[in-house]
């Protein structure tokens, strides 16, 4: 990647934080901190590697993304407002009355949202199918991408579709693990470890790597690796900081699900444009 294309994509996740900040302090609470740790992530999905048309939503020929921790719904429904497919306004609606963006994602009211889940451990079974029924279609470079969470991936589902996407060997399916080592309840060594999750792929029969989540460049290389692979799945685990990007909720698990007030969203707005302006001068 050059250096301007590398700028270009952490300006973008720095504007996809700006917008989750403003869409959750439009109803004073909501799931900040998974949604800002998967920012980086979204920035190359949709600003550099998913075949989309903002315009056409249900393209045939469009990659899919299932955001199987629903609850980041705010991340990803400020990517796709940035992206085109709908109105920014409509960002400061959410999960009020009448909106077409609810908390957790659905595919039955919001432009660009493929699949709707919230139920966790479900979004990646869901994509298995999806890549399965490409793939049966002929479609194998159409991927399909899914994201979980790792207080998730405690879920005895995400297990099955690893057993079944393995054996299916979807090499049109590339898995993306937020890695941020907290849930809800805490540290998710403390609740239920996940162990050595690279190994545990590894033995499931995935392409598996492990990367820093934050770095763009990273991330981009390790789906240009993933898509080189054809005949299995690939999964990528993102080492991650939950909150990121606004010092008082980095690293907190508190910060699943919190208050934004206005003068808080003030205090992040300028945090993360002093970002922005270091981004911009190569720092």
């Amino acid at each position: 990647m050059t250096k301007e294309q590398v700028t270009d994509l952490k300006l973008k996740a720095n504007e996809i934080r700006k917008e989750t900040v403003k869409c959750i302090a439009s109803i004073g609470v909501g799931h900040i901190g998974g949604s800002l740790s998967i920012a980086d992530l979204l920035a190359v999905l949709y600003f550099d590697e998913m075949k989309t048309d903002p315009s056409n939503p249900l393209w045939k020929d469009r990659d899919w993304l299932v955001v199987s921790k629903g609850h980041s719904g705010p991340a990803v429904y400020s990517a796709l407002a940035i992206k085109g497919f709908f109105d920014r306004e409509l960002l400061y609606t959410l999960n009020k009355s009448n909106t077409s963006l609810p908390s957790h994602c659905d595919r039955r009211k919001t432009p660009g949202i493929d699949m709707t889940t919230g139920s966790l451990g479900q979004g990646a079974s869901n994509a298995a199918g999806i890549a399965l029924g490409n793939k049966m279609d002929g479609k194998d470079e159409v991927y399909t991408y899914f994201i979980t969470g790792d207080g998730e991936t405690q879920e005895g589902e995400i297990w099955e579709q690893a057993l079944f996407a393995a054996h299916k060997k979807l090499g049109n399916l590339i898995g993306f693990l937020d890695y941020n080592k907290l849930q809800i309840d805490g540290e998710t060594d403390t609740v239920n470890s996940l162990g050595d999750i690279v190994a545990k792929y590894i033995a499931f029969g995935w392409h598996t790597q492990r990367i820093d989540g934050h770095d763009v460049a990273a991330i981009h290389y390790a789906i240009e690796s993933a898509k080189a692979v054809k005949d299995k799945p690939s999964m990528i685990i993102l080492d991650t900081v939950k909150g990121k990007g606004i010092a008082e909720l980095e690293g907190k698990a508190s910060c699943h699900n919190a208050n934004v007030s206005e003068d808080q969203k003030n205090q992040y707005l300028a945090e993360l444009e002093a970002e922005a302006v270091l981004i911009r001068e190569g720092n």
